[in-house]
């Protein structure tokens, strides 16, 4: 599975930990706690109670036991390439405003994106087959805050026609357009 949305908040909560999320981007690669442990000089006995919490909770995955040293290894994977957080679970994302300017809108369907793809995500992973998706990005600088709102009126007016112009029955997109300051980038 390359991406799991974590939507139960103690799945979230166990995730969250400094050490359990260094387990689970170490795990991308099967590691038993004896490996892990030498690799970040701690004690073996605290890896493997962080792994059985994480396996618990099925973020973990057994993949293969071998004996060593008169004991059982345990071998584990990540369930996951990713892991997604539900944006539910940080706040409401309901829609409360269709304010084109307003920040709360986009983060709201920012929230609404990064929950819907990452589930159908999941859901195909599950199936064996590809989610279909685009994306279209660029960053643009305007020399006053008219021209930003011209700009919007354009967009809005061009994805309208372009969506009448395309859309028949068949299979739903939700196509989203949305900007915000790109971030600032120090000076080398």
């Amino acid at each position: 599975m390359a991406i799991e949305l974590l939507h139960d908040p103690e799945r979230v909560r166990l995730a969250l930990t400094p050490l359990r999320r260094t387990l689970l981007e170490r795990l991308q690669h099967p590691a038993s706690a004896t490996q892990i442990a030498t690799e970040l000089n701690l004690p073996r006995q605290r890896i493997n109670y962080h792994l059985r919490a994480l396996e618990r909770a099925g973020l973990v995955e057994l993949v293969e036991t071998r004996p060593r040293r008169g004991c059982t290894e345990r071998i584990v994977v990540a369930a996951a390439e990713a892991f997604v957080v539900d944006p539910a679970l940080l706040g409401d994302t309901r829609e409360t405003s269709q304010d084109r300017f307003a920040a709360g809108h986009l983060l709201r369907t920012a929230a609404n994106v990064v929950r819907d793809v990452a589930r159908q995500q999941s859901e195909a992973d599950d199936e064996g087959t590809r989610l279909l998706t685009f994306t279209l990005e660029t960053e643009i600088g305007f020399a006053t805050p008219q021209d930003l709102e011209r700009f919007t009126d354009e967009l809005a007016e061009a994805f309208t026609t372009t969506a009448a112009r395309y859309d028949a029955p068949g299979r739903r997109f939700r196509v989203i357009a949305g900007g915000h300051p790109a971030p600032r980038t120090e000076a080398t």
